[in-house]
Formats: structure tokens, C-alpha cells, sequence
């Protein structure tokens, strides 16, 4: 399968906006299958969500681990054939409890290892500054007829 060759027939600042973009042309009857949103200049955003301690880091660990654990105990407990239900339900508390117990510990460990390195917790994330609408070359024409009577909502688009 080769990829055709594609052109931008929009550009928006907003994901809603170019999404919004799609919905019009599949509303129109325009075969979407050939579009895409790509999203263009893109950056990595770090939100800081507050500081680490033994505390936090006991807390993230056991709710790591906590998962896992009923998940493993669950297992464990369905091999028993002669009594599945009551066993997977108490193996599954089980392996909670012993998945938090050793989640925070481990976490504990990690946060003791970096030695100060990095005592704060943060979310990370991609975002770009714009996001392009590309069709198939065949149909691109069409699509920027179709996204001509769309009025936009944000401001800042151009249409090619």
C-alpha cells in the first residue's frame, strides 16, 4: 500500500477548530478517509504538579503497585478449581494490599536513590502550535471548496 501524495487545505490554531474542519467535510459528504490533522511545530510542555517527598513518592508508588497486584492475585486465584469466585476475589485483595505494600516501598527506594535530583512531580506533554488539515492531492481541491463556507469559531485560520 503507498501513501498518496498530500497537500494542507487548512490550518487552524486549535484542535477543535481543525476537528470541527472534519466534521463539515464528512457532513458535506466528502470521503474523510482521505484527510488528515496534523498537528505542526511541536513542543514539549512540563506542568510541575508539586513537590516530591517520601510521602508522595510512597503514595505514587503503592498506587502503581496496588493495580498489578489485584491483577496477579485475581490470576492466582481463578487456578483454584474448587472454589474460583471466592478465592480470585480474596487473592485479588490480597495482591492489592501486598502491590500497594511494595509499590510504596520501591517508590520510596527510587525517590532515596536520585538523591535530590528531582523533588518535584510534573506531568509532561506535546502540544503543537497549529494543526493542518491534509487531503489526498486528488480530492484536496474539493476539500478546500467544502471548508470555504465554513466560518470558524477562533479567529486565526487560513485555508490554502
Amino acid at each position: 500500500m503507498t501513501e498518496q501524495p498530500r497537500r494542507p487545505v487548512a490550518s487552524y490554531t486549535t484542535y477543535e477548530e481543525a476537528e470541527r474542519a472534519v466534521d463539515h467535510l464528512s457532513d458535506q459528504g466528502f470521503p474523510v478517509e482521505r484527510v488528515a490533522i496534523i498537528g505542526q511545530d511541536v513542543r514539549l510542555v512540563e506542568q510541575v504538579t508539586g513537590r516530591m517527598d517520601y510521602g508522595r513518592a510512597a503514595l505514587h508508588g503503592a498506587a502503581s503497585g496496588a493495580l498489578p497486584g489485584a491483577l496477579i492475585g485475581w490470576l492466582f486465584g481463578l487456578v483454584n478449581w474448587l472454589d474460583p469466585v471466592v478465592s480470585a476475589l480474596l487473592l485479588a485483595v490480597y495482591g492489592l494490599i501486598f502491590g500497594a505494600i511494595v509499590g510504596a516501598l520501591f517508590g520510596m527506594l527510587l525517590h532515596a536513590l536520585q538523591g535530590g535530583r528531582r523533588d518535584f512531580a510534573s506531568l509532561r506533554s506535546l502540544q503543537p502550535s497549529r494543526y493542518e488539515v491534509v487531503a489526498d492531492e486528488a480530492v484536496a481541491d474539493e476539500a478546500v471548496r467544502l471548508l470555504g463556507g465554513l466560518r470558524t469559531t477562533g479567529g486565526d485560520s487560513t485555508r490554502t
